[in-house]
This record gives C-alpha cells, structure tokens and sequence, in this order.
C-alpha cells in the first residue's frame, strides 16, 4: 500500500510578522499537499478573540476565520480528523491535529508537559487501512533541550505501549531538535527511519563506501524547515516504521513563506 503523507506547524492559522488569519489560504496549500494522511501542529481549536474580528463582518475574506475548530474546518467533508487539546487559555486553546482519508480507529492525546509554562501532547491516532492498522503520533517537543529528551522518553513508552511487535508506525511533528539530539535514541529505541535521512542512505552508495574505508560515520541530518523564509534549521521531522521510503521533500518559497514560519514536510511511503 502507498501512502502519502505531510507534517506542518501552521502557527495557529496567522501570518508570522502581522498575525492576520490565512486560515482559507492554509486549507487550499493542505488540500496541494495531495496527501492521504497530514499531521498538524499548532492548530487553534478556539480563539475567540480573532472570532470576534474576523468571523462575522469581514474586511476581506482572505482573513476570514472560520466558526469551525481548524482542523474541523480543514477536514470538511472529505477527511476524518482527530484534534490533542494542549495549550489552554482564557480566550481559547490549541493543539495538535490529525487529518486521514482513512477512518480513525480511536485516538488519545498524552500530555507530555514538562513544566507550567509550555504546554506539550503527543496525539496518537490509530488508522485503519486496507492492509491493517497504522499508527500515527503527532509530535511538537519543547523549546528547551532537557524537555525534549524527557518528551522523548514519553514519546518512546507511548509508541511501544500503543504499537507494540513492530507494528507499522508514523511519528511527524516539530520535533524543536535543531541539534539532532534525538534522532539516534529514537533509531534505536524504536527501529524508526527518519524519511530524509534513508533516502541519502540509499543514494549515498560511493560516499559509504569511502567512509567505511576512512572508518568515519556517515553524519545524519534532516531536512532544513525553518524559518520558512530562508530555511535553515532542521526542526520538522517524519519517521517511519516498517514503510519503504520512496520520496521526501520540504515545500519551500514565497508562497509557504507567507502562511507559517515553519516548512512543511510531504513523503511517499509504501507499506513494506
């Protein structure tokens, strides 16, 4: 079975620099990604303030925000969807979000907080396919390093609690890693590829092969998706668990740039 997938941090619907809704704009490039499954960060499941400015009397309907909650109204019709309360406050609350064009099975948001001022879930959604069950985590770590790896750990017990004897898994988010920290614990704790880094092992075959010689290790990185401008750090990641990677790319450019600071990710998997 081929399966398309994308991650995107959509910065909770507004720009990065004016904070104007581009709500409509982000489900028309959601609806471009052509993928079967997408996993969201920073989703606004309520906002009541930019309801209040922009929900009933519009200046202009490309700011338009919509009575929905975001991932509800980026579903419509055509998508089941799945939606991790995380951050809480007075006027509102955002999250993680899950959209499939396959039916979800159950789904449960761990909360992975690490302290009271950053407020982190992870949300798993288990998809029943044609060929069984999939499961998908929806990741957005910490800002700060120490949160991370304890997120990490959280994120390790969750998967093989949930997704035990090698079932086929799917972890994307904004894993915040700019240093790469984590990739090797969850290689190896896991068994998960992560999608940028298997493509470059496959087409690197000469690159091995000298460094074998030389004894060095070949170095890791994912794909550079942030700022979206001008990308530069390696934040956004897709790993993978018993799927052949067969493409990956960051979505890049003016367009992009202009909806959220962060890149988004879309990868062609087939189910090995």
């Amino acid at each position: 079975m081929k399966i398309r997938v994308a991650t995107y941090n959509i910065h909770k619907g507004v720009s990065s620099f004016r904070s104007t809704p581009r709500v409509l704009a982000l489900k028309k490039a959601i609806g471009m990604f052509d993928a079967d499954v997408v996993f969201l960060q920073e989703v606004q499941g309520r906002h009541d303030r930019y309801q209040a400015r922009y929900g009933e009397k519009l200046r202009s309907p490309h700011h338009h925000w919509p009575e929905k909650a975001q991932h509800e109204f980026f579903a419509g019709e055509d998508l089941h969807a799945a939606y991790g309360m995380n951050a809480v406050y007075d006027h509102g609350h955002h999250g993680n979000a899950l959209l499939s064009c396959y039916p979800i099975a159950n789904e449960h948001n761990h909360d992975i907080s690490d302290h009271a001022y950053e407020q982190r879930g992870i949300l798993h959604c288990a998809l029943d396919t044609p060929v069984g069950k999939v499961h998908c985590y929806v990741v957005h770590l910490g800002l700060f390093e120490g949160s991370r790896r304890r997120q990490t750990d959280a994120l390790i017990s969750a998967v093989n609690d949930s997704a035990p004897n090698g079932e086929p898994v799917i972890i994307a988010g904004d894993f915040n890693d700019w240093r790469n920290t984590l990739s090797d614990c969850l290689r190896l704790k896991l068994g998960v590829v992560e999608v940028f880094d298997e493509l470059e092992k496959r087409s690197s075959k000469i690159g091995e092969l000298v460094r074998n010689v030389a004894g060095r290790e070949r170095r890791l990185v994912p794909a550079r998706t942030f700022p979206a401008a001008m990308p530069w750090f390696r934040l956004d990641r897709i790993y993978v668990r018993g799927f052949k990677v067969e493409q990956a790319q960051v979505l890049h450019g003016p367009q992009w740039a202009k909806l959220s600071d962060h890149a988004p990710i879309v990868a062609n998997l087939q189910l090995s």
